[in-house]
């Protein structure tokens, strides 16, 4: 994420902190401060891991094309357009093996993608924003310190950040 979002994070973080020490509403502080500390955290480790993600699939296909086309293919044709592809014909009452024959590259994709979406949903970053979201959630509770509310509230700072931050 860029520093600009992080600073539009800050100041309303800023704004909402100096506005419960205004109106000396410290239980409505803490509850806020959680909720916006694991939100942000989330945030962060999503982006960082979907960032990894995304690299790495960018240069295994980079490295897919290098192997596919030699030098002299990549100066002539350099998308591709020329290659001998198979055209597949279509058939209209196709068999139970030859649904099954279709079908094999399209699990074969889904588990891919499945694989690739675990993999980044269970990277150590965002694992231990979930445990600190979760750890926070119970710490309120467990001390009763708990207020709905103002939990919600913290977690909008996030996304209304988002929202008023300029992209660059």
């Amino acid at each position: 994420m860029t520093k600009n979002l992080f600073f539009t994070f800050m100041y309303i973080n800023i704004a909402v902190i100096f506005i419960c020490i205004f109106t000396s509403n410290y239980s409505w502080l803490i509850n806020i401060e959680v909720a916006f500390i694991s939100s942000l955290l989330v945030s962060f480790a999503t982006f960082i891991s979907y960032k990894k993600n995304v690299l790495n699939s960018i240069d295994l296909e980079l490295e897919k094309q290098k192997d596919d086309l030699d030098y002299i293919d990549k100066i002539d044709d350099p998308y591709d357009l020329y290659s001998d592809d198979i055209k597949e014909e279509i058939i209209e009452n196709p068999t139970k093996e030859q649904i099954k024959e279709a079908m094999k590259p399209i699990k074969q994709n889904y588990f891919a993608n499945f694989k690739k979406g675990l993999i980044s949903y269970s990277s150590f970053y965002r694992v231990g924003a979930y445990v600190f979201l979760v750890l926070g959630f119970f710490y309120l509770n467990n001390n009763k310190l708990l207020d709905v509310i103002p939990y919600l509230l913290g977690f909008l700072i996030v996304p209304i950040g988002s929202l008023l931050s300029k992209r660059d």
